[in-house]
């Protein structure tokens, strides 16, 4: 009422709607990040949880390793080579000295091609037993996966470091053979590790195989088809577990692999969880081919080649030959100009080609789906960068 008397009218209250408009997200991981295996930086564009967009940045670690290789003669330069996969330094080695080797026209005796086979593939089991633990961790195992993982690496760098004397950076390989023999039961202590290696896939595969945490995270995750992963150059565990039975080892053999039966794993889906099945099935057919190879192995016999001279100078030439590394295509490019250091020098990254399907694997999923797509994807960023 109103001081006249009069009721007064209220009016109904104006609800006022109002569209709110969503602003994408850039959360910045790395270079220094537990979830980026090494100094990589990758920044994400978000819409809420979804990944929307995705640039990765390298270059954190370049040192300049291939134009340094070239201002070394032949020998010099493999110091280098470690110092790219230096997870398995075994088998970048043993690329470098096969590239020399054929441009050269260098052949080495048997036993070192029996001795470069079997420790590269222990490197191989070696770089996956890192893959299973560092993984392990990414899609939420902790501290289990990487200390059982670590457990068995430990025994195998024990047996280089035996044969070495060092435990990461090798330098054991040379220009037509090796640096010098083994111990006198290399062979003995080597089925000794494979049997430990045995118990350690065995762990590895009951603790995570059918765990229901490894498979909610990592199936349907980071698909690579068949054809993205042939067209991104991708290669490796990866290409095959998009369903490729591609490994040089197979279809262009080199060394003494055809000496040996084995299979190829492939996966099905191309997604997180195969790469996971490929690379533990990979570590036991490498431990069948290291086996076989203990028992073809002649006892005795040179390790190094006859008459090679003091300074290696191969006709000018080129040359590109490539290996099947633990991550893939490992590949060496280099040209002679008929002095004792190579012209030009380039590696074949497999990590470079294969890190190129990050965006195309995280586009669309989940933040935390596009951290087990980047593990799945084994990077090392001194083989990335150089």
């Amino acid at each position: 009422m109103t001081s006249s008397g009069r009721a007064e009218v209220v009016s109904e209250p104006i609800l006022v709607t109002e569209e709110f408009e969503t602003v994408d997200m850039n959360i910045n991981i790395g270079p220094q990040h537990p979830a980026t295996h090494g100094v990589f930086r990758m920044v994400l564009t978000l819409d809420g949880e979804v990944v929307k967009d995705l640039d990765a940045y390298i270059g954190y670690l370049h040192r300049g390793a291939e134009k340094l290789s070239e201002n070394l003669d032949y020998r010099g330069a493999l110091g280098f080579q470690d110092r790219t996969d230096y997870l398995a330094a075994m088998n970048c080695e043993w690329a470098y000295v096969n590239t020399v080797e054929q441009l050269a026209g260098i052949e080495v005796p048997e036993r070192v091609e029996y001795l470069r086979l079997i420790l590269a593939e222990l490197n191989r089991i070696l770089s996956h037993f890192m893959f299973m633990g560092a993984f392990g961790t990414d899609v939420g195992f902790f501290a289990t996966s990487f200390m059982w993982a670590f457990r068995e690496r430990e025994r195998i760098q024990d047996l280089f470091e035996s044969v070495c004397g060092d435990r990461m950076m090798y330098n054991y390989y040379r220009v037509g053979g090796m640096a010098w023999d083994p111990p006198e039961t290399f062979v003995e202590d080597t089925r000794w590790v494979l049997g430990q290696i045995d118990i350690g896939i065995g762990d590895i595969e009951e603790l995570m195989k059918e765990n229901e945490i490894i498979i909610a995270r990592c199936r349907d995750v980071g698909t690579l088809s068949a054809e993205d992963a042939i067209n991104f150059g991708v290669t490796g565990p990866m290409l095959r577990a998009s369903g490729v039975a591609f490994d040089l080892r197979v279809d262009e053999p080199y060394s003494i692999y055809d000496r040996f039966e084995w299979e190829i794993p492939v996966g099905e889906k191309g997604d997180a969880y195969d790469r996971f099945l490929v690379r533990l099935e990979e570590m036991k057919q490498s431990r069948s081919i290291v086996a076989q190879a203990l028992d073809q192995m002649p006892s005795d016999g040179p390790i190094m080649a006859e008459n090679l001279p003091k300074a290696i100078r191969p006709a000018p030439a080129e040359i590109y030959w490539r290996q099947e590394n633990p991550r893939g295509e490992y590949g060496i490019y280099m040209v002679s100009d008929g002095t004792d250091q190579p012209w030009r020098m380039k590696v074949r990254s497999p990590c470079f080609h294969n890190l190129s399907s990050l965006r195309h694997q995280a586009v669309g999923q989940y933040l935390a789906d596009a951290i087990v797509a980047l593990g799945s994807i084994d990077i090392v960023l001194g083989e990335v960068d150089r």
